[in-house]
């Protein structure tokens, strides 16, 4: 019988000044050091991206940022997690965050797209798109336009037996709402989930 262990995690800051401040996971894999290598370059890679965006976003000066992350799975070699930088800048009316998480299979270190969490040419932005329009009903979220559906590559990631589709800050909601997360049970995708995938290995009942 494989057994597989959670991945340890390390973290590691960068800093640019008092209020510059970017915290960010390091993955380390003894038994895989190339999968530690893909693992942490796509993490480092992500959170530049989220440096720059702020930096970028509008054309005033930066006054402060705050970079955090979360660990949403770290089992069964699934490792998902999420990083969100906060920034305000000069006179804004207030501070804008925006999240990215990033799904790998630890033990290769292959990152994973929304598409290959399930069985190739299976309609999964309208199956997941129905469901979220089921809980945006239920939950009764106010929404900035009618809801049509995710994108391909909508931003998402794995909790134990759950997707988590989200929506940055305006992408369908007011800011006031916060970030829109929709948890879908892996159960009520069966029929689509690439078994070999993430989804298929934390579907297992063991």
């Amino acid at each position: 019988m494989t057994v597989s262990f959670p991945v340890s995690i390390k973290t590691e800051k960068v800093q640019g000044g008092p209020d510059i401040v970017v915290y960010y996971p390091v993955v380390y894999h003894p038994e895989n050091k190339q999968a530690e290598h893909l693992m942490n370059r796509a993490i480092v890679n992500a959170t530049q991206q989220l440096i720059n965006t702020l930096f970028g976003d509008i054309p005033t000066t930066l006054i402060s940022m705050l970079g955090t992350y979360e660990i949403k799975n770290n089992q069964r070699d699934v490792l998902s997690l999420s990083l969100a930088n906060y920034g305000y800048h000069d006179h804004a009316a207030h501070g804008m965050t925006y999240i990215k998480s990033l799904t790998f299979d630890s033990k290769t270190g292959q990152q994973y797209q929304l598409a290959d969490l399930f069985k190739p040419g299976s309609n999964y932005v309208g199956r997941l798109s129905r469901l979220i329009k089921e809980q945006i009903a239920k939950r009764d979220i106010f929404l900035l336009d009618d809801f049509k559906q995710i994108r391909p590559n909508q931003d998402f990631y794995i909790a134990d037996k759950a997707l988590v589709i989200y929506f940055q800050l305006y992408e369908i909601t007011p800011y006031a709402f916060g970030f829109p997360m929709f948890p879908i049970s892996v159960y009520d995708l069966m029929e689509i989930i690439n078994e070999g995938g993430p989804l298929g290995k934390m579907a297992v009942n063991n």
